[in-house]
């Protein structure tokens, strides 16, 4: 209500008017809130259970995945095969690593650097760094349970991978990457 309507009567009309505006002006502060929060659980909904987003702290996927990259990576993935990035937790730690064997392979790792899956070489056209066991890690040849994965990661040299704790658990995956943000285009 202004200062002109104070000193002057109101009509019933205009005490009607005025309070309806009231009420829509409520109401559409209502419905804004009701939808900003539709949207906010949407969002959760989105980015909790269906992607999640990972930091890379380390260069242990070098030269592909660079530390301070942003990854986002889908949860809801069952079904993984070799070659894929994945996201992965030992000992509530988080590790990216390429699956390079899955459920019933045997996978070796000679002292010259050669990976054997199932008896057979396989050639690496995109990793730059010899692959060669770790004097701490597990011993070779290891075969994997149906629900296993052997994961190295791109830079070979001293990274965390399957060499170092032996094979990952599919319960231990938290979800395929799909696409990764490189810092400089933060």
């Amino acid at each position: 209500m202004n200062i002109k309507n104070k000193n002057k009567k109101q009509t019933a009309e205009e005490v009607i008017k005025e309070r309806y505006k009231r009420a829509v002006e409520k109401s559409d502060i209502i419905s804004f809130v009701e939808k900003l929060i539709f949207f906010l659980f949407l969002i959760w909904l989105l980015f909790g259970a269906v992607f999640g987003f990972k930091v890379v702290t380390n260069d242990d996927m070098k030269p592909r995945i660079s530390a301070d990259d942003l990854l986002i990576y889908y949860r809801l993935n069952k079904t993984y095969r070799a070659n894929d990035v994945i996201i992965f937790q030992k000992d509530n730690v988080q590790y990216i690593g390429r699956i390079v064997g899955v459920g019933g392979d045997k996978i070796e790792i000679d002292d010259d650097g050669s990976i054997k899956i199932n008896d057979s070489v396989i050639g690496e056209d995109n990793i730059y760094y010899a692959t060669k066991p770790y004097d701490e890690g597990i011993t070779f040849p290891v075969t994997l349970k149906e629900d296993e994965f052997f994961i190295l990661c791109d830079y070979r040299e001293g990274a965390k991978d399957s060499r170092y704790f032996g094979p990952v658990n599919t319960k231990e995956v938290m979800g395929k990457i799909i696409t990764v943000l490189r810092r400089n285009d933060l």
